[in-house]
């Protein structure tokens, strides 16, 4: 919509919109104001500030305002008109917008992949990290990087390494562990890519059970009969169940693991944007626990960012597996993810996708909720859906072009129930699509529900 043909409403409150600027540069403005027009705090027609009035105001140059207003001009989202100055436009529509909706083919339900309209730029890290030292030979991680990742690492690290994403990193900490023929304990149900990994590297599955906390101390007992050399487990935003492993059960499964020599891998699939704290059996078992953290759903697959880090043995074992060669992961994408690290604006923009993740999330659960189906909204991009049938359930869905995940996949053999995995990552922001969707879902899983 053009600025002249949209009806200007009252200026924004200038005290206001200065409270709600996080970090005072032009990216760091131009993103909160990006996401104060983006989530409806400041609607399509709203007068902005001139340029110096904002400037004074937040103690920096009018140069800076300038470039953010620019920004924000070329993304579509203001518009400048000669009477009336800067004017909020209605946010271009993006691929998970109501406008935009084309068919439920278009979506991503069933692999939980980041919105891409949610992942902070990456312009001003990709710049941060061209200035990073070059090396005649190369480090397994940045000085930067490693300064980046230690304040939040769950556990005290004696070394650390980098991967190419975190299917990558699970990859290797498991390969570094665990030989062709041996058994790891693993909880049940699992991200399918994590089983997958696992049968291709022909390593062996004890299922460990997971109630609404994480994996069931007793059933983690009675997988140990079967002598695992590691326990594998999601430390929060657990695939597919969502939930985030809380202090408590910690200690329950430090109990149990106290006096058997295994080690432990610890994955954190979601990485900053989870809201649960992260936790680590590490303190527990000291010099047997490796913490592995992915960081692509946060800032995207092009850093393919991931970071292991825990005992120095563990970790070099991990550098023996990975070697030289095309797992190699380039310095600069490592000081970039630094940047996004430590960025202040970049973390607003996390905080924003996580509570737009949260209600796209909690929509699909009350809208199955009212068809009669129990999905809770824990944590994560999917919902684990309970059905009567799977395979009959996923042949209705897909005859109306909608691909789900099956949650048979979960299972490293035959599940005692039956249960689809929805991403929801990328759902449309209109409840009138969710509902739909929820309806056919229950329609499909023979569910009545309340309108029928």
């Amino acid at each position: 919509m053009a600025t002249g043909e949209l009806a200007t409403t009252a200026p924004v409150g200038l005290g206001w919109l200065v409270s709600r600027i996080g970090e005072r540069t032009a990216r760091g403005v131009a993103g909160s104001v990006s996401g104060l027009i983006r989530d409806g705090q400041v609607p399509p027609g709203t007068r902005l500030p001139t340029v110096r009035a904002l400037a004074a105001e937040l103690s920096v140059s009018p140069t800076t305002i300038a470039e953010a207003w620019s920004q924000l001009r070329a993304a579509g989202l203001i518009g400048t008109g000669r009477r009336r100055g800067t004017i909020v436009l209605e946010p271009p529509a993006g691929p998970s917008s109501g406008r935009a909706f084309s068919g439920w083919q278009t979506v991503d339900l069933e692999h939980g992949l980041p919105d891409p309209t949610l992942l902070p730029p990456l312009e001003d890290a990709v710049a941060a990290g061209v200035h990073t030292e070059r090396l005649a030979g190369h480090d397994a991680i940045t000085t930067r990087l490693r300064a980046a990742v230690k304040p939040t690492w769950p556990q005290p690290a004696e070394a650390w390494t980098i991967a190419a994403g975190g299917h990558d990193g699970i990859l290797l900490a498991c390969q570094a562990v665990a030989r062709p023929g041996d058994v790891v304990a693993l909880e049940e149900p699992t991200a399918p890519w994590l089983l997958d990994i696992l049968r291709r590297s022909r390593i062996h599955v004890a299922p460990v059970s997971c109630d609404e906390h994480g994996p069931r101390p007793a059933a983690l007992a009675a997988a140990l009969a079967h002598r695992p050399v590691a326990f594998v487990y999601q430390t929060r935003a657990q695939i597919p169940l969502g939930h985030s492993v809380p202090a408590e059960r910690i200690g329950e499964l430090a109990a149990v693991l106290s006096d058997r020599d295994i080690v432990v891998i610890e994955d954190d699939d979601l990485g900053p944007l989870a809201s649960a704290p992260s936790v680590s059996l590490g303190a527990q078992l000291p010099g047997r626990v490796l913490h592995v953290r992915s960081y692509c759903t946060a800032f995207g697959l092009e850093l393919r960012s991931c970071v292991l880090g825990g005992p120095a043995a563990l970790v070099d074992r991990v550098r023996r597996q990975r070697g030289p060669g095309a797992g190699w992961s380039s310095r600069i994408l490592q000081d970039a993810q630094a940047f996004l690290l430590t960025d202040a604006a970049t973390g607003e923009l996390l905080r924003r996708a996580g509570q737009r993740y949260e209600q796209r999330r909690v929509a699909l659960s009350e809208a199955l909720r009212e068809q009669g189906i129990d999905a809770p909204a824990r944590e994560g991009l999917a919902l684990w859906v309970p059905v009567a049938e799977e395979s009959r359930t996923l042949i209705a869905l897909a005859a109306k072009g909608i691909s789900v995940g099956g949650g048979g996949r979960c299972h490293a053999g035959t599940p005692s129930s039956a249960h689809l995995r929805v991403a929801t990552g990328q759902l449309p922001d209109d409840p009138a699509l969710v509902s739909d969707l929820a309806r056919m879902i229950a329609r499909a899983a023979g569910h009545r529900g309340s309108s029928g």
